[in-house]
């Protein structure tokens, strides 16, 4: 869990939790994909398919982890009552 700060919880994000079952997390800004993925499996025990990876203007760096069918996001938001 070293690599990750925070799941967002955005209009955007929600919808992207029950469309596309995509988590959105802010993650540390020398933070790798492996590193990232890592901590999640581990973290939250789910199988990751995709993540993609995204600098923001305001110096922010976000990772758009795509869960494996097999899990669902909804359900880790709700766990961590963001949902």
């Amino acid at each position: 869990m070293e690599s990750l700060k925070y799941l967002i919880s955005t209009e955007k994000a929600v919808g992207l939790m029950e469309i596309q079952n995509t988590l959105i997390f802010v993650v540390k800004k020398d933070a790798t994909k492996k590193q990232i993925k890592k901590d999640i499996e581990e973290t939250y025990g789910v199988k990751i398919d995709k993540i993609n990876i995204l600098n923001s203007i305001k110096g922010e760096k976000k990772a758009f982890v795509k869960l494996n069918e097999q899990f669902r996001a909804d359900d880790i938001a709700a766990k961590l009552k963001m949902i």
